[in-house]
C-alpha cells in the first residue's frame, strides 16, 4: 500500500473516534528510519486553546483504537510500528489552518535556499496570505516568505 493510500485509511478509520473524544488529526506519517517503518499519529485537541495539550491517556486510547482497526484489516504488508503522540511545544505548521491558528506566536522558518546568506529566521507569526508567510523579527523588521521557498515552520521554544 503506498504511503498516501495509508495516510488516507488512517484518516478514515480515526475521523469519528476523534471527534468522539474531542480530538483532531494533527498530521501523520508512515516512513522508513533505517531498516524499520514507522506510522507516526498525531493528535491534538480539537478547537483547543493554544495552551491545551494532548494528554498520555489520549495517545493511549488513539492507539489502542488504531491498532485494532489496523490489525483486523491488515492493510500494512510490511513490518511497522505505530506511534502516536502530541506535535510537541515545537510542532511543525504544516497547513494554512495551522499558520492561522498561531499567528502571533514566535515560529522559527528554515528555508531551502538561503536569503542575505541566512537560511534560518525567527520572529513573531503575523499571518498567511497568498502562500505567503509573514513573520516579525525581533528588531521589528518584517519578512515574507513564499511557502515553495519553506522547508520548515515551527513553534519556537523560548525559556
Amino acid at each position: 500500500m503506498a504511503k498516501g493510500q495509508i495516510k488516507e485509511l488512517v484518516e478514515k478509520y480515526l475521523k469519528t473516534f476523534l471527534e468522539e473524544n474531542n480530538l483532531e488529526l494533527y498530521n501523520s506519517e508512515f516512513k522508513k528510519e533505517g531498516r524499520d517503518w514507522y506510522l507516526r499519529i498525531y493528535i491534538d485537541k480539537k478547537d483547543a486553546e493554544k495552551n491545551q495539550y494532548v494528554s498520555t491517556d489520549d495517545c493511549e486510547k488513539v492507539s489502542r483504537f488504531l491498532s485494532e482497526c489496523l490489525d483486523k484489516d491488515d492493510p500494512i504488508s510490511q513490518n511497522y510500528m505505530l506511534e502516536v503522540s502530541s506535535p510537541g511545544m515545537d510542532r511543525q505548521l504544516f497547513e494554512q489552518k495551522d499558520y492561522e491558528k498561531f499567528t502571533g506566536e514566535m515560529v522559527d522558518v528554515k528555508l531551502y535556499k538561503g536569503i542575505e546568506g541566512c537560511k534560518e529566521f525567527q520572529g513573531i507569526l503575523k499571518g498567511i496570505k497568498d502562500n505567503r508567510i509573514e513573520i516579525e523579527e525581533a528588531e521589528g523588521k518584517c519578512r515574507f516568505f513564499e511557502l515553495e521557498e519553506v522547508a520548515k515552520t515551527s513553534l519556537a521554544v523560548v525559556f
